[in-house]
C-alpha cells in the first residue's frame, strides 16, 4: 500500500482554506461553480477594458517560452510566460484587491505570472500544488510552503479554444475577458486535492492572455 505523501502544511492549509470559504461565501460578486470535489469559485468582471489592456501589452514585453518543475521532456506547456513587475504601482493595486478579495495577506503571493497562448499552444493537465516528494520541494518549503490558492483572469476573448478545463470536476470554461477564477489546491482537511487536475486546452484561432497569481501557506520569499 502505497504511503501518502508528507504534508507538512497541512494544518495551516485547512484553517486558510475555511476562511478563503467563508470570506468568498459572503461577498455577493462571487459565484461558486457547483461542482463535487474542489473549491471554484468566479468573479466576473474583476478587470475591466483598460486594466486587461495593460497588462496584456505588459505581459508581450515579458513573455518568454514557459518553463516547469516537472518537465520530463514532452511539451506539455508550449505557452510564454513571464513575470510582471511587481514594483509596478498599477500591478501592485491589482494585487491588493486580489488579496482583499481572498482575505489572504498580500506577502504569501507569489509574483503575478503572465501567459500567452498562440495557436496549438496548451498547457497540458497538470497540478498547481507542489509534489513534496519531489526534487525541488526543501527549496519551496522554505520560500513559503504549499500552494493554498489559486487566481487566474483571462484578459481578452479568444476567437475559438483556449479553455480551462477541470477533467476531474467534469467543467470547461472559455476564455472571458476580466473575468476571474479561483480554486483551492487541497481539500477541506489539508491534504492536496487530485480532483483539481486542470489544463488550458489549445487555442485554435486567435490569442490568449491570462495572468495568474498562486498563494502560499505562509510569506513567499
Amino acid at each position: 500500500m502505497r504511503a501518502d505523501p508528507p504534508a507538512p502544511d497541512r494544518a495551516n492549509l485547512a484553517k486558510l482554506g475555511e476562511q478563503v470559504r467563508r470570506r468568498l461565501a459572503a461577498d455577493p460578486s462571487v459565484y461558486k461553480i457547483p461542482v463535487e470535489g474542489a473549491d471554484l469559485y468566479a468573479v466576473g468582471g474583476f478587470l475591466d477594458d483598460g486594466e486587461c489592456a495593460k497588462l496584456i501589452g505588459m505581459i508581450d514585453a515579458v513573455a518568454r517560452p514557459s518553463q516547469t518543475f516537472d518537465y520530463q521532456g514532452g511539451a506539455y506547456r508550449t505557452s510564454y510566460s513571464g513575470d510582471v513587475d511587481t514594483h509596478d504601482s498599477f500591478v501592485r493595486m491589482i494585487e491588493r484587491r486580489l488579496s482583499d478579495l481572498l482575505g489572504i495577506p498580500p506577502a504569501w503571493g507569489e509574483t503575478f505570472q503572465g501567459q500567452r497562448y498562440l495557436p496549438e499552444q496548451e498547457f497540458r493537465e497538470h497540478h498547481d500544488w507542489f509534489d513534496t516528494t519531489a526534487f525541488y520541494w526543501p527549496a519551496e518549503k522554505k520560500r513559503g510552503g504549499q500552494r493554498s490558492w489559486t487566481a487566474m483572469a483571462w484578459l481578452n476573448a479568444v476567437e475559438e479554444g483556449g479553455e480551462t478545463a477541470f477533467p476531474r470536476l467534469g467543467i470547461s470554461i472559455p476564455p472571458q475577458p476580466g473575468a476571474l477564477l479561483i480554486w483551492n489546491n487541497v481539500c477541506p482537511d489539508g491534504s492536496v486535492n487530485p480532483q483539481t487536475l486542470h489544463a488550458a486546452l489549445p487555442v485554435k484561432r486567435g490569442v490568449k492572455h491570462v495572468v495568474t497569481k498562486w498563494f502560499r501557506t505562509r510569506p513567499w520569499t
